[in-house]
């Protein structure tokens, strides 16, 4: 029996997923907690296989409670479920130690899935959040690098975009450089991809 651990400060928010999960055969909700404190005992004391900690808890966001576990040396699985659908978030998550990040938009369609995943000791990756885990964020790029990677995703070349934003052409290169380092790829498609997947452009 794969034991869970719920923590959500809204009580309809716990029952739901409770409800949810436990449809499912061989997945049990062990322990629920409505703040940061109270789901970190709930972990030490259940050693439950995973912990669905939301991101915004009183007392102890659910970041924190990821690396408490962590520094714990507890075998639970942290997927943090959060109202922000935020990269930025999601790096902290995994940086913390968290092994899913699932926007609660998303949950119908994804949560099985994450919780399937996590309860496997694979870490789960979001689509468009995907690349966070590996530090590949918008966030790391800086607000003139993600500009000129949405303009090469959007057709324009190294000319058009210093006229769009009325820099010289080296110093496009340069941006357009750092970030293809940062982003760790060696192609436009390559920053194409990355566009899409991080939502500076609605479509290819």
């Amino acid at each position: 029996m794969k034991q869970i651990l719920i923590a959500d400060d809204h009580t309809a928010v716990r029952s739901g997923l409770r409800a949810v999960l436990e449809q499912h055969a061989g997945w049990h909700v062990v322990a629920e907690a409505s703040d940061g404190r109270s789901a970190l005992a709930a972990a030490i004391k259940t050693e439950p296989h995973l912990a669905i900690v939301d991101f915004s808890l009183p007392g102890m966001t659910g970041i924190e409670v990821a690396r408490r576990i962590r520094e714990a040396s507890l075998q639970t699985e942290v997927l943090i479920f959060t109202a922000y659908n935020s990269n930025l978030l999601a790096r902290q998550a995994f940086d913390a130690g968290a092994r899913a990040f699932l926007a609660k938009s998303d949950a119908n369609k994804l949560l099985l899935a994450a919780v399937a995943s996590l309860l496997a000791h694979k870490p789960f990756f979001n689509g468009r959040l995907s690349s966070a885990a590996n530090g590949g964020t918008a966030e790391i790029l800086s607000p003139r690098e993600q500009r000129v990677v949405k303009l090469v995703a959007e057709g324009y070349s190294n000319k058009g975009i210093s006229a769009v934003l009325n820099v010289s052409v080296k110093t496009t290169e340069t941006h357009r450089a750092a970030a293809m380092r940062k982003l760790n790829v060696n192609s436009i498609a390559g920053l194409v991809r990355y566009a899409v997947r991080a939502q500076l452009i609605d479509t290819l």
